[in-house]
Parts: structure tokens; sequence; C-alpha cells
């Protein structure tokens, strides 16, 4: 992998002659971020070598350059998921070539299914913890210490001095937030009933079927990273018989304006 990296890495860099600091995953429904990027170059990820191409519908498919007032960043304009049938070493990646690009801070965002009795559709959920529970782990097999430790510190996946700033921003911004744990699963399909209550009951808040692989593979390569969750769906009783992507996508993109303005400030000022 290490030779797939740099390959790709040399490549993006013959073609854009920028080095990042912040890396942005945007999720679904979320990609129109880029409208706050004043964009320097746009390249598709069928043009990058060894870069998977997403399938999903909101995802799509490009690494996008560009400056947020002094701040230069790279956003990654759709993500990839294992139930695409992509190994979690595939999934992650992009997040390897983003750290050799220069980054030194990931933000993740995602649409997730709230738990939580406190959560309302279009809830913005600063992701404080995760739990995992993919059926496969993304530093599974022979680690490569040029990449990072054999046994990651997951003490602290979310940096809780990005948290709290973001909230701090928050408050002034008038955009209210929520924080809570995220709990990854495979996916694709939505989550049962008694899915949702054994989500409950292990003590997450809010689950969805991305970033935790991502999150992992960030804190390997030692990136500080920060996640934030839009709820798009409630799972309980009143609500389940409505799920569907296209409303999931709707949600999100109703709750776009507050996540993106929180995001740039972040990126502003931390």
């Amino acid at each position: 992998m290490w030779e797939q990296v740099q390959e790709t890495v040399n490549y993006i860099k013959s073609k854009t002659n920028f080095t990042p600091e912040y890396g942005i995953v945007l999720g679904s429904g979320l990609g129109s971020f880029t409208d706050d990027i004043q964009i320097e170059f746009t390249l598709p990820y069928d043009e990058i070598p060894n870069f998977p191409v997403s399938t999903v519908q909101g995802h799509k498919g490009a690494l996008v350059f560009g400056t947020i007032g002094n701040k230069k960043v790279v956003a990654m304009q759709g993500r990839f998921h294992y139930y695409e049938g992509y190994s979690m070493k595939e999934v992650t990646f992009p997040i390897r070539v983003l750290k050799y690009l220069g980054i030194g801070k990931l933000i993740v965002s995602n649409a997730s299914g709230g738990v939580n009795p406190d959560y309302k559709l279009g809830e913005i959920v600063i992701i404080k913890d995760h739990i995992n529970f993919s059926p496969e782990h993304p530093l599974r097999g022979k680690n490569d210490d040029r990449f990072g430790p054999r046994f990651v510190n997951m003490s602290e996946p979310y940096s809780r001095k990005m948290i709290a700033k973001a909230k701090e921003l928050a408050q002034s911004l008038h955009i209210e937030v929520k924080d809570g744990i995220y709990f990854g699963l495979q996916g694709p399909s939505f989550e049962t009933l008694a899915e949702y209550r054994m989500v409950r009951i292990l003590g997450a808040d809010c689950v969805g079927m991305s970033t935790v692989a991502e999150v992992i593979v960030a804190r390997h390569m030692d990136l500080e990273t920060f996640g934030v969750s839009v709820i798009t769906d409630i799972g309980d009783e009143e609500n389940i018989d409505s799920i569907s992507h296209d409303e999931v996508l709707d949600a999100a993109q109703k709750a776009e304006p507050r996540v993106r303005h929180l995001i740039k400030e972040l990126i502003l000022n931390y």
C-alpha cells in the first residue's frame, strides 16, 4: 500500500502544486460545501490512479483543492463505503493519500439515524466518540510502520480541542448542536427497530454506515480529527416506516447551511 499511496500522491502533485492543511470528507447531502471553497483545482476520482470510484447517489466523486480564507483545504466530494463492495483498506485509501498530500487535520461528516430520544430530525451532532461494529478492520494485516504503529491509541479519536472550539463557535453563531457517540455498522440496509434499540442499549446516540474506518486510519497516521453528523432519520416505531435514501438526502440538505457555516468557521478559527 505504501507504494500505491506514494504513486497516487505523486500523480496528484504533478497536477497541482498544492499543500493542504485540512482534509474534509463530505458525506451524504453535504457536497455543496465546496461552494464555500475558493476552488483552485478539481480532480475527478476516475482520473486518479489507485482511487476507488463512488457509486452512491449524493456522492459526486472528486477531490476539490482550494482555500477557505487563508487556510488551504482539500475536500473529498464523495466517500467510499464497505457496503459498495470495497475492502476497508480501499475505503480508507484516500485518507492515507490526503495525509501525504500534507494535511494535519481531518474533518469528516455524515448522515446518521438518531437513537437518542433528545435528538430530532435535522439535528447537528458533534461526534465525541464512536463504537466500531464493522465486520472488517482497516488495519487488519501486516502493519507498515511508515504509516503508524501496530496498536493505535484510540482514547481520543476525535480531537477534544476541536470539539471545544466547535461548540464555542456554534454558540456564538446561534447554531444548535448536540454531541454524541456514533455507532458504525456495515449497511447498506437501514437498521431494524431491534437494531436501533441495540445501538441505544450499547451506549451510542446515532448510527451510520461510514466514518469509523476513516477515523481509525486518520488516528493511525496521527491526524487530528473532527466529526459531525446530521440526524436524517429517527429510529423509533413512529418514524421507521418512512426511511428511504431520498429522505435521508433531503434531511441532510435542509441542515446543510448550518453545517457548512459551522465547518467553515471551525477551519477559519482553529
